[in-house]
């Protein structure tokens, strides 16, 4: 495993785009500079998606703009499909996230459109990016479809390998959008992966903790060779079009863990907490992970044992 690993919090993005009431940008960017004073340098900022259909995301730029105000701090926005990428250039974006489904029910219910009409869309964003913008690829459903299940590595490799023929430099990140995937099934796909596209030089991994296997499919995907991973903070998220799937893997715990294996991140575990706990207490939000509650816990007891 490398000793250095970049962790993406997507919190304000995934995390929050499933709650019911609509966050104040005050508490957004708060959040926001909460993660940056605990040494958070990535995050996924926001959406410029539908802001009828996810009206959480109807501050984009406002919380865009607080996002790149942070010296050194990465912003990188969702964007699904080519009209609201260029709604993101317009705001300033200098970090395009572009996400579609590999499995044709969940890449229609979330944008209607085919896996391929996506990859269209896809090619005419990468045709008019000012130079300069980095590009990030979510393979949404690379391992399993909320719809129809398990989904076959060689259709994830085939759109993959389109996808790269369209931006070589891009970073390429598949996506555990249920959670229902194990580790085998994630390092398998990252093998396969690297060994079939030596010319891809970054990769990213993303994976949701519904049945547990949160931070074991992130060592997994460690243990391919991956080196960026996406967390949230709380343990907020899960896919309004991915029916079941809860949060992402807690961002506290992932680090706990890196902390415990030996890697550097750059974050502060103990500050880290501290913005978990107010994430959890978003209202509407449902939290997720165990290292804020365990903390918590050690912090608690008392220092002799009471007969």
């Amino acid at each position: 495993m490398s000793a250095s690993i970049t962790l993406v919090d997507v919190g304000l993005r995934d995390g929050l785009q499933s709650i019911g009431p609509v966050v104040p940008t005050s508490g957004k960017i708060a959040l926001l500079e909460g993660l940056y004073a605990a040494g958070v340098r990535r995050v996924e900022a926001t959406a410029f998606v539908s802001e009828k259909a996810v009206p959480q995301m109807a501050d984009a730029a406002d919380v865009l703009a607080a996002a790149q105000a942070l010296e050194g701090m990465d912003a990188q926005v969702l964007v699904p499909t080519l009209r609201h990428a260029e709604r993101a250039l317009a705001a300033g974006a200098d970090h395009i996230a572009f996400v579609f489904s590999v499995s044709p029910a969940h890449n229609q219910s979330n944008v209607r459109r085919t896996p391929a009409q996506s990859l269209e869309d896809f090619a005419q964003i990468a045709a008019q990016l000012p130079a300069g913008t980095r590009v990030r690829l979510n393979m949404a459903t690379a391992f399993d479809c909320p719809f129809n299940g398990p989904v076959a590595p060689a259709d994830t490799l085939a759109l993959m390998a389109e996808a790269i023929s369209i931006a070589p430099d891009a970073e390429i990140c598949p996506c555990d959008t249920t959670g229902r995937v194990t580790p085998d099934r994630i390092a398998a796909l990252f093998e396969a992966a690297i060994r079939r596209f030596p010319q891809v030089s970054r990769w990213a991994y993303h994976g949701h903790d519904t049945y547990g296997m949160g931070t074991a499919n992130v060592a997994a995907a460690l243990s391919a060779g991956i080196t960026t991973i996406d967390a949230s903070i709380g343990g907020l998220g899960g896919c309004p079009f991915a029916p079941g799937a809860t949060g992402n893997v807690a961002t506290e715990d992932v680090v706990w863990m890196l902390d415990q294996m030996g890697a550097t991140t750059g974050i502060d575990l103990p500050q880290l907490v501290a913005v978990a706990r107010l994430a959890a207490a978003i209202p509407g939000a449902i939290a997720g992970g165990r290292v804020r509650d365990a903390i918590s816990a050690a912090l608690c007891r008392p220092s002799k044992a009471v007969a």
